[in-house]
């Protein structure tokens, strides 16, 4: 089975390898605006639309071949009824930590897959998961050291729980892998219930 990330993300690369499973990354240039305000409708939309836009992509290139499955996932933060995406500069990641500190708030990922099966036919599939986070308090000076480093300017949030901001994180609800950005779970349920596809055994 061809196995293909439509992302260009580290940390969904790193994910996958650590799971044993083989993939190549194809990316497609994806429309992200979009004017959905509910978290979890607009993360299974944009995931489902990547995924989408690779097929299109290779289907274009007449690349597309049977017995592909094509995976695809955005996230993003949820505090009290706002979205937040990557932040835009510095300003925007102080607004974004100083923000979350001594909140709990909630990180969604929408799972999507594009499935070629061996006859040649198109399925689709997504759904999403959500970790509720729990953020500690925060000083002036540790918001400061934060938005200094590299970490929070491709981030959702602006954190990354696996990075310095596990300093300030006291505990989640969910799964840790789905902060990271790809819900390990929820990805292998789905493509089992979807498709009959065990990703730790293709």
């Amino acid at each position: 089975m061809r196995i293909i990330l439509a992302s260009k993300s580290p940390r969904r690369k790193e994910i996958l390898e650590t799971l044993g499973i083989c993939f190549e990354i194809i990316t497609a240039d994806t429309d992200e605006h979009s004017d959905q305000t509910d978290p979890a409708l607009l993360v299974e939309q944009l995931a489902m639309q990547k995924a989408q836009d690779v097929q299109d992509l290779l289907d274009a290139q007449d690349q597309l071949e049977p017995n592909t499955l094509i995976i695809a996932s955005d996230t993003v933060v949820a505090l009290n009824g706002e979205i937040l995406g990557k932040p835009h500069d510095r300003e925007d990641a102080r607004r974004m930590i100083s923000g979350l500190q001594n909140t709990t708030h909630h990180v969604l990922s929408g799972i999507a897959f594009c499935y070629i099966d061996a006859q040649g036919n198109r399925k689709g599939a997504y759904t999403h998961a959500s970790t509720a986070v729990h953020f500690g308090p925060m000083s002036d000076a540790d918001v400061e050291l934060y938005v200094n480093s590299d970490e929070p300017y491709d981030k959702a949030g602006a954190y990354a729980i696996q990075g310095l901001a596990g300093r300030w994180i006291t505990g989640i609800e969910g799964d840790y892998f789905n902060v990271v950005g790809l819900p390990v779970n929820i990805m292998c349920e789905l493509a089992k219930n979807a498709f009959g596809i065990d990703l730790l055994r293709v």
